[in-house]
C-alpha cells in the first residue's frame, strides 16, 4: 500500500521533544552541534557538507518550497518525501520489467523478488515518516536501515548490475542515506 506524501509544512505539527538522555537534550527541530541554531540553506549546507555527496544532498533538500526556512525535521520530511517518490518509481520499473517477455526465467524471478523488497522499502519509508512525526527518531532510524537492507536484498536478487533497477537502487540508497544523516543529526549524533 502506498501512502501519498503531501508536502510537509513547517510548523504544521507542533511536537514537544522529550530528550533521549540528558546529554542529548535539544530544542524542537534542532539537532547536533553544527545544526543547533541553523535553518534553511545554512542548515542544508551544514548537513550536506557533513554527509558527503554534497551536490545531490543540496539538490534534494532545497527542492521543496519550505527549504529556505527549513528545520531539521522539515529536512527529514523533505528527504523522505523524495526517497518515497523514488521508491515508487523504482517499483513501477520493476512491475514493467516483470512483464517483459524477453527476460530469462531467472531474471524474471529476480525482478519479482526485487519487487517484493521494493514494496517493503516503500513501506519502511512511510514508517520512517510516521516515526519522525511521532518524534521517535530511534524508530525512524530503524525503519531507514530496514529500507536500505531491503534495497540491498533487491540488488542481490537480480543477476548483474547493469539493469535499470540496479542503477536506480544506487540513487535510492543515496536518498535514504541523506535521511539517515538528518535523523542522526536530530538525535545529536554526527554523521
Amino acid at each position: 500500500m502506498w501512502l501519498i506524501l503531501a508536502p510537509y509544512e513547517s510548523g504544521a505539527i507542533d511536537l514537544d521533544i522529550v530528550p533521549q538522555t540528558q546529554t542529548q537534550a535539544q530544542a524542537p527541530g534542532t539537532g547536533g552541534d553544527a545544526a543547533t541554531n541553523l535553518k534553511g540553506m545554512e542548515l542544508i549546507k551544514t548537513i550536506c557538507e557533513e554527509r558527503g555527496n554534497e551536490e545531490l544532498c543540496i539538490k534534494v533538500l532545497s527542492s521543496d518550497p519550505i527549504s529556505s526556512i527549513a528545520t531539521l525535521q522539515d529536512l527529514a520530511m523533505i528527504s523522505l518525501k523524495v526517497a518515497g517518490s523514488y521508491a515508487k518509481d523504482i517499483l513501477d520499473d520493476a512491475k514493467r520489467m516483470i512483464d517483459d517477455p524477453d527476460l530469462t526465467p531467472q531474471m524474471q524471478q529476480g525482478v519479482s523478488d526485487c519487487k517484493e523488497n521494493l514494496l517493503d522499502a516503500e513501506s519502511q519509508i512511510q514508517d520512517s515518516v510516521a516515526s519522525i512525526l511521532n518524534n521517535d527518531k530511534l524508530d525512524a532510524q530503524k525503519w531507514l536501515k530496514a529500507a536500505l537492507a531491503a534495497i540491498d536484498t533487491c540488488d542481490a536478487s537480480i543477476p548483474g548490475d547493469d539493469d535499470i533497477l540496479s542503477r536506480r537502487s544506487v540513487q535510492f540508497r543515496q536518498l535514504c542515506n541523506i535521511a539517515v544523516a538528518i535523523n542522526k543529526n536530530m538525535m545529536g549524533i554526527k554523521s
